[in-house]
């Protein structure tokens, strides 16, 4: 009694023909890489703070925000303001400055202070939550680092699962990321969501999450190569999947339910992450069955048999 599941998200049996599909699944996520390729370039990334530098100012009125007011008390104390914008609850106002050409500590405090002054002056009762400055010298080396560390992510997983598996599983899987992480910048693009050091997060944790996903799929296909080796690559392939197919629906569905919350009630910090994150399970959980399955069975299945056998035979 206690061990039967009160939802089964798939059918005990179930004998889907994903391969059918694998030319359309390839195809479609290669146009959409490439698209997300041509956007990454233009019009690009809305770079946020961390990566761009400047100034951020966040404030919350006293009833609804006078935008309009407050627009003109910065025009006329000549600051001229980059974006000013409305957050989260009608009384939140959030401003983002350039940072000032002196670029130096003492100019970019004096900036502060005066955005602070105009803004608490335009509107009676506005108290300022956050002040974050970041330098075009800082921002600038944070943003080469993040890339870094995007690139390190991607040799590691692909050297883990290399030792793990196989080359053929190691390719399949680096390949599939990699369309993964185009997409995913593709979505940021579109959503004009800012990249700063909160979205280089949400990515590794894309790329972490679908990596676990594929390794699950390539486990049970290395187990039935040595069970079946009389047995189409093709058909082997299809029943790994079917067989994988209700963990992998439940712990994508777990992840997603519990990002949600955060996308929905989360505010402009975790909001843009949490969107992220939950497009990023879409994907990955899809790519593992329609991108990297179809990717493993072009690749040369006589040495991947030909190695299990003797692995198996030892």
């Amino acid at each position: 009694m206690l061990g039967r599941p009160l939802l089964h998200l798939v059918p005990h049996g179930t004998k889907i023909n994903f391969m059918r599909g694998r030319f359309i699944g390839l195809i479609t996520s290669a146009v959409l890489s490439i698209a997300s390729l041509i956007l990454f370039f233009h019009p690009g990334l809305t770079l946020g703070l961390d990566f761009r530098g400047g100034i951020v100012v966040e404030a919350q009125t006293q009833g609804p925000a006078d935008f309009a007011k407050i627009r003109m008390e910065l025009n006329q104390a000549h600051i001229s303001a980059a974006g000013l914008q409305q957050f989260g609850a009608n009384n939140s106002v959030l401003i983002r400055l350039d940072a000032p050409k002196e670029n130096n500590a003492e100019a970019t405090q004096s900036l502060i202070n005066q955005v602070k002054q105009t803004i608490t002056a335009a509107q009676d009762g506005t108290k300022i939550v956050r002040a974050d400055a970041v330098g075009a010298s800082v921002s600038s080396e944070l943003f080469h680092h993040g890339l870094l560390a995007l690139g390190c992510s991607l040799l590691m997983i692909m050297f883990y699962i290399w030792f793990r598996f196989e080359w053929e599983f190691a390719l399949s899987a680096i390949i599939t990321l990699i369309l993964d992480l185009t997409k995913a910048i593709g979505f940021l693009v579109i959503t004009h969501f800012e990249f700063d050091l909160v979205m280089v997060a949400a990515l590794l944790t894309i790329l972490g999450y679908s990596t676990n996903d594929k390794v699950v799929v390539y486990d049970r296909v290395r187990e039935n190569l040595r069970k079946y080796h009389s047995m189409p690559i093709r058909e082997l392939i299809d029943m790994s999947i079917n067989e994988t197919l209700s963990r992998t629906l439940a712990t994508s569905a777990t992840v997603f339910l519990a990002a949600l919350p955060l996308a929905l009630f989360g505010g402009a910090s975790l909001s843009g992450f949490a969107w992220v994150m939950l497009f990023g399970i879409v994907v990955g959980t899809s790519s593992s069955i329609f991108i990297a399955a179809p990717l493993l069975l072009f690749m040369e299945e006589g040495s991947l048999r030909r190695r299990t056998k003797k692995t198996s035979s030892q």
